[in-house]
């Protein structure tokens, strides 16, 4: 049995334990208003950190998660400390990036912060990417030491990379029943060099003894249950929950670890993943022993075929990374947050015109040329040819077509949307590359967005684009009644 939890050195600023403890139920834990006394959470993480789990998650919006792992920190032990941002969509100009950074510096007591995660709720807007710039500058001003994202699909991970952002991980939902990650994803990061961090690897504690056998609960009382109570639907429900427990408990059995061991063992085993994030429920529960565990056996090639053929027994979770906050099904503890997204200002404002209505992004050439980026007659939007393009005239990700075309479809949808329309009204699409080699990347990304909408659509090769462009799409939509 190992006295220590493997660690793993992710970069010469950066050294993790694999099985990081993770603080979000210190927010459950005071959700009644009550707070847990600084000094008194910093003993208990004090704890977790002598038996060597010394690398703790937390957010922004984790109650006092921060201030307590702070307490730690002033006492000199030296623990790792990974913290979100999590502001809402709008201008991230440098003034709000360092205010939300200096306010985790704050609150955490320290002059540096190990590691940065920041989350953006809809890519639709593209300030997300001004921020991470603007966290890279701080980041060469020595005020962090590494940054990453959280919740971002392969295809906006890939973006932000090609972009030049020097993102060291990306923390997603990762478990038996949640496999996403090990698809795209992992491609993306070994192509980049970048690290997974996964949470959600029991899938809120079902994937454990104490479920197996059991029949599917009529109620789901805790916030966690209730987000990982519908990945078990989405993945195929409860029988076939059922089947995956049955073999996890098959191999635990042959290991003489637990269910909760193996499950976490088969996410930690996998591609780039770096480490595991394993909640902390600070005061009650204690699971270092357990958790050391992870660490005293490894899966054999026996081993993965059981799960494998037990996964056979399971629906995909729908779309990629971070898509259960962004689009239907969400999956998340209060279900549908269409509401919420609802809500976020757009990323461009509609203008009243003699015909209806139309849409500038701010493009420098958009004066020059005298165009608008989208305008809506009637029920028809029309969206002039679209380059990936950033502030004035910056061509973003020069040498990836495929992250170009990304970036670019975000700013058609941002742009249909504001005058009205979904991207399911999306009829036709036009697409002009200039190098055939691109076509699979430029048609991936393409599909990613509207693979069941299935527009009309044309793509052609030219002879070239202005400056760094390598892709260019115009689009049209003829919005629905609901629309």
């Amino acid at each position: 049995m190992p006295t220590k939890p493997d660690r793993l050195r992710l970069s010469d600023r950066l050294e993790i334990a694999r099985c990081l403890t993770g603080l979000w139920q210190v927010a459950d834990i005071e959700k009644d208003g009550s707070v847990i006394d600084p000094e008194t959470g910093a003993g208990w993480l004090a704890g977790y950190a002598a038996a060597g789990f010394d690398s703790f998650d937390m957010a922004d919006h984790y109650g006092s998660a921060e201030i307590i792992a702070g307490r730690l920190l002033a006492r000199g032990k030296g623990p790792m400390v990974a913290t979100k941002w999590c502001p809402p969509p709008g201008p991230m100009d440098a003034a709000t990036v360092r205010a939300g950074v200096t306010e985790r510096l704050r609150r955490l007591g320290v002059e540096r912060i190990d590691l940065l995660q920041f989350h953006w709720w809809s890519f639709e807007h593209p300030a997300w990417l001004d921020a991470l710039h603007e966290i890279a500058r701080l980041r060469d001003e020595g005020l962090i030491a590494e940054m990453g994202v959280t919740n971002f699909d392969a295809a906006h991970f890939n973006l932000a990379l090609s972009d030049g952002v020097p993102l060291l991980t990306n923390q997603v939902s990762f478990s038996l029943l949640d496999r996403r990650a090990a698809g795209d994803l992992a491609q993306v990061c070994e192509r980049h060099g970048a690290w997974i961090l996964g949470y959600g690897t029991l899938n809120g504690g079902f994937l454990s003894d104490r479920w197996r056998g059991q029949p599917e609960p009529a109620q789901v009382a805790d916030w966690s249950k209730m987000k990982y109570h519908r990945f078990i639907r989405a993945a195929g429900g409860w029988e076939a929950f059922q089947t995956v427990l049955a073999a996890a408990a098959q191999v635990a059995g042959k290991h003489g670890v637990s269910v909760s061991n193996v499950a976490t063992r088969w996410v930690l085993e996998q591609a780039r993943v770096a480490g595991v994030i394993v909640g902390a429920r600070l005061g009650e529960r204690v699971h270092t022993a357990d958790n050391l565990r992870l660490f005293s056996f490894a899966l054999d090639d026996e081993d993965r075929a059981t799960l494998a053929a037990a996964f056979a027994a399971t629906r995909p979770i729908p779309g990629d990374c971070g898509d259960e906050y962004r689009k239907p099904p969400f999956l998340t503890a209060s279900g549908d947050l269409s509401h919420h997204l609802d809500s976020i200002p757009p990323a461009f404002a509609a203008q009243a015109t003699a015909r209806g209505a139309r849409v500038l992004t701010g493009s420098q050439w958009e004066d020059i040329a005298g165009y608008c980026r989208a305008q809506r007659i009637g029920d028809r939007i029309l969206v002039s040819g679209t380059t990936a393009v950033a502030g004035l005239a910056r061509a973003v990700a020069p040498g990836d077509a495929g992250a170009q075309a990304t970036y670019i479809l975000d700013r058609i949808l941002a742009a249909v949307v504001a005058l009205g329309g979904r991207p399911e009204d999306v009829v036709r699409t036009r697409i002009y590359i200039t190098d055939e080699a691109d076509v699979l990347a430029v048609s991936r990304a393409h599909g990613r967005v509207f693979g069941a909408v299935k527009p009309a659509n044309t793509l052609v090769r030219v002879a070239g684009l202005i400056g760094d462009h390598r892709v260019e799409v115009e689009a049209e939509a003829i919005l629905s009644p609901a629309g």
